[in-house]
């Protein structure tokens, strides 16, 4: 009699910060709805942080074969995990985690048949590719930031990098294929902005890239309409690319598809959201405020949060700001006294929370732009929301996204290295008022296609699919 093939059982694992695991939940959620077996491998100190502030152990247990595992990250209980201080996890991970993770593939039960690894963890790939398990890495950032990741080796080889000390940022790099007409040195990630090619940031990405490459295929948290042009390029390399994002949007199509909704659950945050500036929202004038976050990594000092502050003040519209406690060092002695002019004029047009439910925000009617860190999640976000943008890139991919926001796709200004309260001023009365009609035009085009690619028969809808029947097919064929 012919064996009867259960689901495929999926092991996912994320690098241990909020972008990664917000992305890859969304996706465990969408291989759960697809009936596929799910065990979740997160950090314990994330793990920890997700249990305390969201409902995920309730939203989980309906799907029947999904678990939370867990395993150490290998920093101390009180690393900052934020900021600079992130690198600390490439070297603790690859030290301490990776043997771990190894041992747990042999106990785990049943075994995984396919791991989903974060792309940037290559111990994923290696550990899988030792124990003979199929993989697929999942990339987290845009398509353009892996092909400029992929095009590392192609810079140095025509000698673009390292950036000289007299370069002219706004020059344009030619050797990354596709990007030749608008992609400057400006622009590069901030990994790829060092004095020696030897950089082990730098060979880190490049090499983790060229892993990805070499893997089952690639799953992407993007859409063929918004990076078509880039994944022509990257499919030279790597021709089974899943296009399955947004993937906030498309696990809301898929749950309307069984009649469950967003409204009544938790976002995948780490921190608590504070619902109290939706009310607030809920009494401003359709389109008359900035939403303000720079994510949940990122630390800025305070001088050029003044600089914000001051700008977002004197421009006379209304916003809402997430500044997270962690946002600013507080240095011995430093004096924390707000200038008047900026408690007064935020209690006038202004409402700060320490962190927000950002889905439920940008969706509000009250939103007319974002300041962002142009994050991959957050860019994703506004595009589907429709939101224009202003960008404020701090590092990894963010400074390429930007680029994209601005240049390539019309949906906002690119504020990258420049902080200053007149043209934080200028900018948001551009995006507000002055630029504004042409800027919308083009965010409300892309919110329209990025909806329209996870729907029934979109292109995200259908190379879910692809992956969910290649997924079965390796079981089959083991």
């Amino acid at each position: 009699m012919e064996a009867v093939h259960q689901s495929p059982h999926v092991l996912i694992f994320p690098f241990p910060a909020q972008g990664h695991v917000n992305s890859m939940l969304k996706l465990a959620e969408l291989l759960a709805l697809a009936s596929l077996r799910v065990t979740f491998l997160n950090s314990e100190y994330n793990h920890e942080s997700l249990v305390r502030r969201t409902d995920i152990l309730s939203r989980f247990v309906q799907y029947p074969g999904f678990k939370f595992e867990t395993i150490p990250d290998g920093l101390s209980q009180d690393h900052p995990r934020v900021g600079a201080a992130m690198r600390d996890m490439f070297g603790s991970l690859e030290l301490i985690t990776k043997p771990i993770f190894k041992q747990m593939l042999f106990e785990i039960n049943p075994p995984p048949d396919c791991i989903i690894g974060d792309g940037i963890l290559g111990l994923t790939i290696d550990v899988a590719n030792e124990l003979g398990i199929p993989i697929i890495p999942f990339r987290t950032t845009s398509a353009g930031c892996i092909w400029v990741f992929s095009s590392i080796f192609d810079m140095i080889q025509a000698g673009e990098l390292p950036i000289k000390g007299n370069q002219d940022m706004d020059c344009l790099i030619t050797s990354v294929a596709g990007m030749e007409t608008f992609l400057r040195f400006r622009d590069l990630p901030s990994f790829c902005k060092v004095s020696d090619v030897k950089d082990p940031l730098l060979q880190l990405m490049a090499r983790e890239t060229s892993k990805n490459f070499k893997a089952n295929g690639l799953i992407l948290n993007t859409f063929e309409e918004l990076e078509g042009a880039t994944l022509s390029q990257m499919r030279t390399k790597c021709p089974k690319i899943y296009t399955i994002g947004p993937l906030h949007e498309h696990l809301k199509a898929r749950l309307a598809d069984t009649n469950q909704t967003m409204s009544d659950r938790s976002s995948n945050s780490f921190r608590e959201d504070d619902r109290s500036c939706i009310s607030w929202l809920d009494k401003q004038p359709k389109g008359s405020v900035v939403y303000v976050s720079f994510g949940s990594i990122a630390v800025l000092p305070r001088e050029k949060l003044m600089e914000f502050w001051f700008g977002l003040v004197h421009s006379g519209k209304r916003f809402l700001w997430v500044l997270r406690p962690e946002n600013v060092p507080r240095n011995d002695g430093e004096c924390d006294v707000v200038p008047t002019e900026l408690v007064e004029g935020t209690k006038e047009r202004g409402y700060i929370v320490d962190w927000a439910p950002q889905e439920d925000v940008l969706a509000h009617g009250a939103i007319g732009g974002f300041l962002t860190h142009s994050g991959w999640n957050s860019t994703l976000e506004s595009v589907t929301a429709g939101v224009p943008m202003i960008c404020w890139p701090c590092f990894a991919d963010q400074q390429l996204n930007s680029r994209f926001v601005e240049e390539v796709w019309k949906l906002g200004l690119d504020m990258k290295d420049v902080c200053d309260r007149r043209v934080m001023e200028q900018m948001v009365n551009d995006l507000m008022v002055a630029k504004r009609e042409e800027i919308l035009k083009s965010a409300t085009e892309f919110a329209k296609l990025a909806k329209g690619s996870v729907n029934a028969g979109g292109s995200s809808n259908c190379n879910f699919d692809c992956l969910i029947e290649d997924i079965r097919m390796m079981i089959k064929n083991c």
